[in-house]
């Protein structure tokens, strides 16, 4: 009896590695996130090739009643398939570290992660500061953070990723524009200057996919361009090597 935390990539169905798809269908329940990324195929399609019934899980179900999935594996196989991989997302962490207290055996299957396939941009991995997220607007309160980590990555020479936020449960998706909205107007609260029209910037949309789209250029470029379908992230790369440059002029 065990838990197994089970990254099934980035895009659709056939993203997930043999090991996975083998835990999968040994499984007496499957559970599946849909709150920190999403898929570009329905639930149904992952049932149909897993050949399992997926209970859809939101994210009170992890952060609140996470103990309930962990009882079960006392008794049970369960899996639980996390968009990316495993460990992209600090609820998962609490989830492997909350069976790994109540004595579970718990084993982890990785995947890819937005965190590495931004690598197809020509930036070094090596060379990225912390990553933020940019919310959804806030009524009742002020978020500064993204802008905060954007200007200590660039004091340090680190380039800076920034994941869009997502309610999938509510098909609500924030965009480029709004994103790049949301920074200046940080940056007016903060009464600085970092994002320049001519500032470089870089926008992603459905990394991993068939249909990805990468575009390099200005922010006065790029703000106001359609990228499909989600999920978005956007780099503010630093100074670059040559060799990053000559990778990131081709999507340009």
């Amino acid at each position: 009896m065990a838990l197994y935390l089970i990254g099934i990539g980035l895009c659709d169905e056939k993203d997930i590695s043999i090991r996975g798809i083998e835990a999968v269908k040994a499984a007496d329940e499957v559970y599946i996130e849909y709150y920190t990324n999403i898929l570009q195929v329905p639930v149904s399609t992952l049932e149909s090739f897993y050949q399992k019934k997926l209970v859809l899980a939101a994210r009170d179900t992890v952060e609140k009643d996470g103990d309930k999935i962990v009882e079960k594996a006392k008794s049970k196989d369960v899996a639980f398939l996390i968009v990316g991989d495993v460990f992209s997302a600090t609820t998962h962490s609490d989830l492997y570290s909350r069976a790994k207290k109540a004595g579970v055996q718990v084993y982890v299957i990785h995947n890819a992660s937005v965190l590495t396939a931004i690598g197809i941009t020509g930036l070094s991995l090596y060379k990225f500061g912390k990553t933020a997220s940019i919310p959804f607007p806030q009524k009742d309160c002020q978020i500064d953070t993204p802008y905060e980590v954007l200007e200590q990555n660039l004091s340090q020479g680190f380039h800076t990723l920034m994941l869009l936020d997502l309610d999938p449960k509510g098909e609500r998706f924030l965009t480029v524009r709004e994103a790049i909205l949301q920074l200046k107007t940080m940056e007016s609260r903060k009464h600085k200057v970092l994002l320049l029209p001519k500032s470089e910037i870089v926008v992603c949309a459905r990394l991993g996919c068939p249909d990805t789209i990468i575009r390099s250029g200005q922010v006065s470029e790029l703000e106001t361009q359609d990228f499909g379908k989600p999920p978005y992230c956007l780099i503010f790369p630093a100074k670059m090597h040559f060799m990053e440059e000559e990778v990131l002029d081709s999507f340009r």
